[in-house]
């Protein structure tokens, strides 16, 4: 096994919460909440399905 290790005085992203965003702020920065289903995807324009 390896002796190195790796230290930081940073906590990683993934493990400090997100800050809280409002929801119409997040709106301003997104924009409208689109489903994914709403449109067809590459494929299936391609070949037409539905």
């Amino acid at each position: 096994m390896s002796s190195l290790s790796f230290h930081s005085s940073r906590p990683d992203r993934w493990s400090s919460p997100k800050p809280y965003s409002d929801a119409s702020l997040r709106y301003k920065h997104h924009g409208k909440i689109i489903p994914m289903d709403a449109e067809p995807g590459f494929f299936a324009r391609l070949f037409g399905a539905r």
